[in-house]
């Protein structure tokens, strides 16, 4: 990870998902892989609540001063496969949840679109 703020972690998981499909297709296409073991993406990013807004994609200043943190990584067809949310200096709402939820997926489906582009290069 070169730059990634706040989110570290997923960005590493983000990252770390083009490399292994690059891997995959390298092998499948030379013939070490009979097919691509791989069912779908996966991505991942941080959201928080920061001022009392929703935040995507937190950078250091929010991220050490959130008052609620969180990291989603969710799958291309829209599974989760892990949330893990915090409240930092106050517990946070359900509706904040919600919201918290739905900008992980807006954020998700934008790093889908730059995994395939990375990968068609």
């Amino acid at each position: 990870v070169i730059q990634a703020d706040g989110g570290t972690r997923t960005a590493s998981i983000t990252g770390a998902w083009v490399a292994m499909a690059s891997a995959f297709n390298y092998l499948t296409e030379e013939g070490v892989l009979k097919t691509n073991p791989i069912i779908d993406q996966v991505a991942a990013v941080s959201c928080g609540i920061f001022n009392d807004l929703p935040v995507l994609d937190l950078d250091y200043e929010e991220d050490s001063t959130a008052e609620a943190d969180s990291n989603f990584v969710l799958t291309g067809a829209g599974g989760i496969v892990e949330i893990q949310a915090t409240g930092e200096k106050r517990g946070f709402s359900r509706p904040e949840f919600d919201r918290l939820f739905e900008l992980a997926g807006i954020g998700c489906t934008e790093l889908f679109a730059l995994q395939r582009a990375a990968l068609a290069k």
